[in-house]
């Protein structure tokens, strides 16, 4: 059974309610920040797998509405960031870009060593490593020809994707209670007192006017007009990124520059109305995504998946806590980044995002946070990372 971007659309967004309503029954998720799409997806996609399991029926989704959520997302995220927020993060955006270009070479080694310990050769621990958990689907969709034609894995494909699923489920999982051991261990507070960049505070709200909603959505639209033609531009001298990074970029520009120029023109950087737009689509993003995980093609991978995932999911929180969380300052921003980066080294960008904003909804804002962690994850990360993977490839391969 298929189901059109409409029929997708209404699923996303009564899987959404449904982790709303279970985090809010659920003490446990809600104290442990679990983002409500990723509860409400991880449950659905069980469903459709027992479906699956006892009808033989494949539910599918046509995700033409995700892709455009993914761009006002970044573009969001772009259109909230301000020039003094971008300086004050200025180390932690360094900092953190060495840690996670250093990161890379410890998910492969760890990866590499899993593999030759299970008798298998190293590249499949490179495959098992950055490709597909800091890459993600994206990454590991790209790489996997190279895999089977010039490494013998004519799985590589099954491989990738297996291990890139489950890393995106733990990366949602797993940033919350990060956050919320180094909050409480260090008792930590805010040191930002205005407004969330993503959504709002649990039990708070605000009205918000029509004037306001249009304002941000005539911005967003313009940026992503900008974004897109930016993207067509480097795409001609040779240089090749995702829409949503060039969108970001261009959200950026726009709000650090057009304020200037027309003061008497209420900006939307800062307001709720943004803020809300931002939580949707980020929302329904994430829902699409979760969804529509076939958990089922998985099953045959998860019993070697787990070996390798444990490793990981070892390695990553020993490295937040003990190595991130100190070189960032050990502060308030310093663990909503923690949160935030755990999901970005297992999953992908949106999923740090949801565990950031998941974060500050319950304990408060941290503005430098999702300048930071959007940028290394958007655009440094899969640069270093197509280097490295060469690198370790012609070390191991």
């Amino acid at each position: 059974m298929e189901l059109d971007p409409r029929q997708t659309l209404i699923v996303a967004i009564l899987v959404l309610y449904l982790g709303r309503y279970i985090n809010g029954r659920v003490g446990l998720l809600r104290d442990y920040n679990i983002p409500e799409p990723v509860t409400g997806g991880l449950l659905a996609s069980l469903g459709f797998a027992l479906v699956y399991a006892f009808t033989a029926s494949e539910v599918t989704f046509d995700m033409a509405n995700r892709d455009m959520l993914l761009i006002v997302f970044f573009t969001t995220i772009g259109l909230s960031s301000r020039i003094d927020v971008l300086k004050q993060g200025g180390r932690s955006l360094l900092i953190l870009l060495v840690l996670a270009v250093s990161y890379l070479f410890l998910q492969n080694l760890a990866g590499i060593g899993v593999a030759m310990l299970n008798g298998a050769p190293p590249a499949l621990g490179v495959l098992t490593g950055s490709v597909s958990l800091s890459g993600g689907h994206g990454t590991a969709i790209a790489w996997a020809p190279t895999f089977a034609a010039e490494y013998g894995m004519p799985y590589a494909m099954e491989v990738g994707l297996a291990c890139a699923t489950f890393g995106l489920i733990f990366g949602g999982v797993i940033g919350g209670p990060i956050a919320r051991y180094l909050v409480w261990r260090n008792k930590l507070n805010p040191e930002d007192s205005g407004e969330l960049t993503v959504g709002f505070r649990y039990k708070e709200h605000e009205i918000i006017d029509v004037d306001g909603i249009l304002k941000v959505l005539l911005v967003i639209a313009i940026a992503i007009g900008v974004g897109m033609h930016l993207n067509d531009l480097l795409g001609g001298w040779g240089l090749m990124l995702p829409d949503f990074v060039t969108c970001l970029f261009a959200g950026i520009i726009l709000t650090n520059s057009l304020p200037r120029f027309l003061p008497r023109y209420q900006w939307p950087t800062g307001t709720r109305s943004l803020a809300l737009v931002s939580d949707v689509s980020l929302g329904l993003f994430l829902s699409m995504s979760l969804m529509s995980l076939q958990l089922w093609a998985l099953a045959d991978l998860a019993g070697s998946m787990l070996i390798l995932l444990a490793v990981q999911l070892v390695l990553i929180v020993l490295f937040t806590v003990f190595v991130v969380f100190r070189l960032l300052g050990a502060n308030y921003d310093a663990a909503v980044i923690c949160s935030g980066y755990s999901g970005l080294a297992l999953g992908a960008t949106p999923t740090a995002i949801a565990n950031m904003t998941a974060v500050t909804k319950a304990l408060g804002p941290a503005p430098r946070a999702f300048v930071v962690v959007p940028l290394v994850g958007a655009f440094f990360i899969d640069l270093s990372n197509a280097l490295i993977i060469n690198t370790l490839l012609a070390w191991f391969g």
